[in-house]
């Protein structure tokens, strides 16, 4: 059998050439942001088999999407979807495909469709079957059977419809060995920060706790099989290595939906990763963020981490009130994540957090307390404010909470609910559109937080940068003026929203104001930028002499 790392290095050149030649097998569809892990290990494990695989981003849309299957037609196109708000979009693809000859078998597979596979069949005509939970292996007999034309409706693992019904086989069970999976196969140039190179890798699978509204522990707790399961931190390094030597990666986004550190286990666990990563040498030459619960992070733990190149944690600490963290079912108290970030402060990591400003049990106060609680994480300005309401997405505790309790309202791709007080469900709407510029998709808060993210890598990754004291309290300060005007605008519209007043609730004077702050955000970036230029080329190479001034997403 091929080694995991030969494997790796191989597949793609192969699988291009076959592709010329005969068109892809199997053709997955689905969103590439920062690579789609997903279905880069669908892929691989595909390829390992001996078949040839195509990715394709949604985004593409249907006639392009079309035009690059319609020469030789795929046995199998699946879709690869992560959240049930992009059903529509992947169905219009569908529909155009078949309008336009393609009868392929169509397959879906993600959270949604392996929870909620009734719904998705029944609203998804187009589609023959759903893969349930993980998918590596029951995508690889489904593509096995239809390429033996023999019967795939009895495969573990899948839904489908029968006439009206919908047949559920037997569930598979999860992957119990992480490190049988060959490295996922990623035909995409990384993504960059400040320049350099930049790609998402995954250390476990599964999450230990059961937030109510997240759709994580119950897809891993459906199924068959140990939740939680942890690659070998060897394979891991092995991974970075061979990423860092054909990407030439410098900045490594774990992925894992809780980075695996709770108890003595995980300590032991994470320790060995150091000692990996600075034996290896990659402790010197790159940095990696990961995603963590907020009681996991220990000062003498995380000052060995940091040491070994984590820059950047990423926490759900989602509510700031008592009230909030219960529904939520986080197992987490406001003290708890206070000290958090507390901790990640005095040792100098980056932070960036989820954080729910409304949900089900908000009223007008718990919308100020929690904005009282962003003021004491980041009122200092270490990050740019960030909120959102809790969404109730398909197969979530909550989401049954709230169709128990007459609240749940909405369709099926866009499902809402009524707050206990039915005026939040005005204002947090107008609120909702008078702060897009500044904390939706590519706003304010987002440029803020890239700037921070950016200059972090830069300061860590290279030697002797000037005026990086200078730029850090520029950019402190800009983001504490930002995250003030922010926190004031919601608690006096709050205020006044409760008195029947919607007049602070202005979008002309906010997209105004994100401009302003955003054209000066740019000026001071790029003067650091520009100040260090020579040390970022002298760094990354000169092939990417242009890198650092291009790359940055700030507009």
């Amino acid at each position: 059998m091929t080694s995991v790392g030969s494997y790796k290095r191989t597949t793609a050149a192969v699988e291009s050439k076959t592709s010329l030649l005969t068109g892809p097998e199997v053709a997955l569809v689905g969103y590439q942001d920062q690579g789609n892990l997903g279905m880069g290990y669908l892929a691989a494990v595909l390829q390992q088999n001996g078949h040839t695989i195509e990715m394709i981003e949604v985004r593409d849309g249907p006639e392009r999407i079309a035009a690059r299957l319609t020469s030789r037609q795929p046995l199998l196109v699946g879709f690869s979807l992560i959240f049930q708000y992009f059903l529509p979009q992947f169905r219009r693809v569908a529909t155009y495909l078949r309008s336009v000859g393609i009868t392929s078998h169509f397959t879906i597979g993600g959270h949604y469709p392996s929870l909620c596979h009734d719904e998705v069949l029944r609203h998804f005509p187009e589609l023959d079957s759903v893969v349930r939970y993980e998918g590596e292996l029951t995508l690889l007999s489904l593509v096995e059977r239809l390429r033996n034309g023999s019967n795939w409706r009895d495969i573990p693992g899948i839904a489908y419809l029968s006439g009206d019904q919908v047949v559920v086989t037997e569930p598979r069970a999860l992957v119990q060995d992480l490190d049988s999976l060959p490295f996922p196969y990623r035909p995409y140039k990384p993504e960059q920060i400040g320049g350099f190179p930049t790609l998402p890798l995954l250390a476990s699978r599964g999450c230990v706790r059961r937030c109510s509204f997240c759709s994580i522990h119950t897809f891993y707790r459906t199924a068959p099989g140990r939740v939680v399961r942890v690659r070998k931190p060897a394979q891991i390094i092995e991974e970075m290595l061979q990423l860092h030597s054909d990407y030439g990666v410098r900045i490594f986004l774990f992925q894992d939906d809780d980075f695996p550190l709770w108890g003595i286990r995980g300590q032991r666990w994470a320790e060995e990763i150091v000692e990996r990563l600075q034996g290896s040498g990659l402790a010197d030459r790159t940095v990696w963020k990961i995603s963590c619960r907020a009681e996991y992070v220990q000062a003498e733990l995380f000052s060995r981490l940091r040491d070994a190149g984590l820059f950047l944690v990423y926490m759900g600490i989602e509510s700031g009130v008592e009230e909030g963290l219960e529904i939520l079912h986080k197992q987490m108290t406001v003290d708890g994540n206070l000290t958090a970030v507390h901790t990640l402060k005095q040792l100098g990591i980056l932070f960036s957090y989820g954080f729910m400003l409304f949900d089900p049990s908000s009223t007008f106060e718990s919308v100020r307390e929690n904005i009282s609680f962003l003021r004491q994480i980041v009122g200092d300005g270490s990050a740019a404010a960030t909120f959102c309401r809790m969404l109730p997405y398909g197969g979530t505790p909550i989401r049954d909470l709230l169709q128990r309790e007459g609240r749940l309202r909405g369709d099926l791709t866009h499902p809402d609910y009524d707050f206990l007080d039915l005026r939040l469900n005005e204002y947090h709407r107008l609120l909702s559109q008078t702060v897009r510029p500044w904390i939706h998709n590519e706003g304010l808060s987002h440029q803020l937080n890239y700037a921070w993210d950016e200059f972090e890598t830069i300061r860590r990754l290279v030697p002797g940068i000037k005026e990086g004291e200078v730029y850090r309290a520029a950019l402190r300060s800009l983001t504490m003026e930002s995250n003030e005007r922010l926190f004031r605008l919601v608690e006096e519209s709050s205020f006044a929203f409760e008195q029947g007043d919607r007049s602070a609730l202005d979008p002309t004077m906010v997209l105004g104001y994100c401009e302003q702050i955003g054209a000066q955000l740019v000026s001071i970036r790029n003067n650091f930028i520009l100040e260090n230029i020579n040390l970022l080329v002298e760094t990354l190479g000169a092939n990417c002499a242009n890198g650092p001034v291009m790359a940055p997403q700030i507009h």
